[in-house]
């Protein structure tokens, strides 16, 4: 009581005396951990033994990281890093981005070759290779591909969890891999958030009962630690707060008290700590303003004091660039705050020389960088690094093993949630069933974000060797059953089906281009419920398979479903949801781990929190054991649809809200048909000098730009143009004349957003995303406008 009186007390003076919210921790407020095994007299003596011989520029190596995009195993003779990654769309050596393991092996080992290299005045420590394998191995063609953690929340088991996590470490092993950034363990509490599907649940209990699960799964007990029995490191992330900041902003600020910081964000670390996990990940986002990255309160004082974790913390993508007073090249806050390996991909060459100076000068304590360094090495020695042995690495057969896709399987069928069912369910095998809609025979709709690309795009099925497609998974149920399976994207049939089963959903998405502004699913351009309605107007019952990674507004589609199954992003092992779905051998068991939105407005809708009136509950779902009826829903959004669309500027022949075109006098537009569809595109043509442009309200895109997104256009040039033409977003003008291809047909032209900026773009406020000068008469056509994150091709016109 005297103690609560004195927080009590203390709350009361700030907010008399206009205190700022809390940026700095209080450790003795915090839950208490502690890390198991990695401290022990042995290793720490190696350890000291290893650091005596070890120069200042050694030392410094090990606390930068480097991406393989921007280093070659060459330079670190130069350079001796302690550790590289593979960002989600970085290439392996010579190979194209989407390779299979051997690729991987053979990066991994050249580098570690000139890392281990005996000469002169150089000690040899093996590297830290890390990705981000956070639902499988999904960097590697051909790996298992396992739900996403906003499926695998609903499945409420951590045993499948651990098993899921053993085998997602086999495969990374196996690819030459020894460290997956995973798991995350960020609380979701706002769904516009788009890294919500890689959060187990808004329920931070569930996150909790997950965590050390996950850890041992990936690493193994402490005592079975190692590289060499096919475990890799973890890194629990993001420390902290990244699932609970303001309007759902990726790397945004999270504005809460201490104590709900203590209650939600951190619930799954002392699980994690306690299990043994040897890295975690700090956060790009802030707490009351200030960047985790440069908060010391909480990386050190109560990660490493209070929560008692041994290994080190590493810093995200460039994150340290964002704590005031730094660059993505010189940082030392960060360090003197706790980071101890500074993620700088791009920027590892000047952050290693500025660290270096700021060693020399005393910033950086020598203490600090001892303990950082001491961190980094103690790890590397608890995985067997230091052992040349490698079992698993190229181990045949063991990516995409059977044994790992029946455990994603089964993942798939406990994470499916029932959320209707008016009696269309199960369906029986012998049926004649029709398979529908965009996403059915799409396996990278299915797996979602972070595959085989960071955002999950530029994907098709012949790069997911071993995989089934959801279609694929019900036309074998259905072979086995006696029945039929035809697939028919539009719906279209000849033959009246017994029952339709539409496959639809989000594209796929990672953080930054997954952040949305409404809850509502396809606001603006219903495809999905379009087919919906063909099918009920010809008397075919429907069962809708809902492919997301977080809960949508969807009130119309499941009016127009007789049953309707939120199925996640379940990952490469389509017969899961066959397996639950046709033949009524599996019932269902998956129960909601995220609140179900009654409009597309309640974008914060948790359980406990004040005004909770979802749609369906924290923990609902149906069966077939136990159904039950759900009635007429109401079809308002509660949200101006337009909202939706932050990216898209031309699609299927016309500008979608809230873009909008405008022509100079001088130009005409005409609807022409695309390559796909009938006038799914529009011909500008000049007959003098003008603008024809897309405007809107102001987007601010220094995210998209610092992230590599692309202005991407699908276009035909009808009629060259004599005099030069330009390419506009906001004031950033580019001379695109010997950039387009005037070839007959229809080409894609890829422009980074840097490019703008460099030519003068505000990145902060665009409110013309695209326009096309002529000076001279000139005709073309274009069918889509987009930003994208597909780098293939991408140039940069002077």
């Amino acid at each position: 009581m005297k103690r609560w009186a004195r927080v009590a007390l203390a709350g009361w003076l700030a907010t008399v005396a206009g205190t700022a919210p809390a940026q700095v921790a209080h450790p003795d407020r915090w839950p208490a951990a502690k890390s198991p095994g990695l401290v022990d007299p042995a290793t720490e003596a190696k350890v000291t033994a290893l650091m005596r011989t070890m120069s200042l520029e050694e030392k410094i190596g090990q606390m930068i990281q480097a991406d393989i995009g921007s280093i070659k195993p060459e330079d670190l003779r130069r350079y001796p890093l302690g550790s590289i990654l593979a960002g989600g769309s970085s290439p392996p050596l010579g190979s194209p981005d989407r390779s299979p393991a051997a690729a991987w092996v053979a990066t991994s080992r050249a580098f570690n070759a000139v890392a281990m290299e005996k000469r002169a005045g150089h000690n040899a420590i093996p590297l830290m290779f890390g990705v981000d394998a956070v639902h499988g191995d999904n960097n590697v063609v051909g790996a298992t591909l396992f739900p996403h953690n906003s499926a695998l929340g609903a499945m409420h088991d951590p045993a499948l969890i651990r098993q899921i996590g053993a085998a997602t470490a086999a495969e990374t092993a196996a690819a030459g891999i020894d460290w997956a950034f995973g798991p995350t363990l960020a609380v979701p509490q706002d769904d516009r958030w788009g890294r919500t599907y890689e959060g187990y649940s808004e329920d931070p209990a569930l996150v909790a009962s997950y965590a050390g699960a996950m850890i041992e799964g990936l690493q193994g007990t402490p005592g079975q630690w190692g590289i060499q029995r096919g475990h890799v490191a973890a890194s629990a992330k993001h420390f902290l707060g990244d699932g609970g900041t303001k309007g759902g902003v990726d790397q945004g600020d999270t504005q809460v008290d201490e104590a709900t910081l203590i209650r939600i964000h951190s619930a799954g670390y002392p699980g994690a700590i306690k299990a043994g996990t040897m890295t975690v990940m700090a956060s790009f986002s802030s707490w009351n303003g200030a960047k985790m990255h440069g908060n010391r309160s909480l990386l050190t004082d109560v990660l490493k004091g209070r929560m008692g974790f041994d290994g080190f913390v590493v810093g995200d993508w460039n994150g340290h660039g964002q704590v005031p007073g730094c660059t993505n090249v010189t940082c030392p806050q960060t360090f003197n705050a706790g980071l101890d390996m500074a993620m700088a991909p791009d920027s590892w060459k000047g952050m290693f020389d500025s660290t270096l100076a700021a060693a020399k000068a005393g910033t950086i304590p020598m203490t600090r960088i001892d303990d950082a360094v001491r961190r980094i090495l103690r790890v590397k020695m608890k995985l067997g690094l230091f052992d040349p042995a490698r079992p698993y690495e190229a181990k045949p057969g063991e990516i995409g093993a059977p044994a790992h896709r029946a455990v994603a399987r089964e993942a798939v069928a406990k994470s499916l949630v029932l959320l209707k069912n008016n009696g269309v369910l199960p369906v029986k095998a012998s049926a004649n069933i029709l398979v529908a809609g965009d996403a059915a025979d799409q396996i990278a709709r299915q797996a979602g974000g972070w595959t085989l690309s960071w955002q999950g795009d530029g994907n098709t099925n012949a790069d997911f060797p071993g995989a089934t497609s959801i279609y694929a998974g019900i036309a074998a149920a259905a072979k086995a059953g006696g029945g039929t399976a035809t697939l028919s994207p539009d719906g279209s049939f000849t033959t009246k089906p017994d029952v339709a089963i539409v496959v639809f959903g989000e594209q796929p998405y990672a953080e930054m281009r997954g952040d949305i502004r409404t809850l509502e699913f396809e606001a603006g351009d219903k495809q999905a419920l379009a087919l919906l309605r063909k099918l009920k107007a010809a008397g075919v019952p429907t069962v809708s398979v809902f492919l997301s990674g977080r809960p949508l507004w969807v009130n119309p589609e499941l009016n127009q479903s007789d049953a309707f199954v939120a199925a996640w992003f379940p990952g490469s092992e389509g017969e899961g949801v066959a397996d639950v779905l046709v033949g009524g051998k599996r019932d269902f068991t998956g129960r909601l781990s995220f609140s179900w939105p009654k409009t597309a407005s309640q974008f914060t809708l948790n359980k406990g929190a004040p005004g909770y009136d979802p749609l369906f509950p924290l923990g609902y779902g149906l069966s077939y054991a136990k159904g039950g009826m759900v009635p007429s829903l109401s079809e308002e959004a509660g949200v101006d649809a337009s909202l939706a669309n932050t990216s898209l500027f031309f699609a299927r022949g016309k500008v979608p809200a809230p873009f909008a075109l405008s022509l100079d006098p001088s130009v005409t537009a005409t609807p022409v048909d695309s390559a796909t569809a009938q006038e799914g595109a529009v011909r500008l043509t000049w007959k003098g000098a003008g603008t024809a442009k897309i405007t809107g309200p102001a987007m601010m895109l220094e995210r998209e730009t610092n992230a590599d997104l692309n202005l991407q256009i699908s276009y035909r040039i009808d009629t060259p143009a004599t005099a030069p033409a330009f390419l506009s977003l906001g004031d950033g003008r580019l001379n695109v004349t010997e950039a387009t291809d005037r070839s007959p047909g229809w080409h894609v032209l890829r422009v980074p957003l840097k490019c703008f900026r460099d030519h003068g773009a505000a990145m902060a406020a665009v409110t013309t995303p695209f326009a096309i000068t002529a000076d001279a008469p000139l005709s073309v056509s274009i069918a889509d406008v987009r930003l994208a994150t597909d780098p293939a091709g991408a140039v940069c016109p002077k």
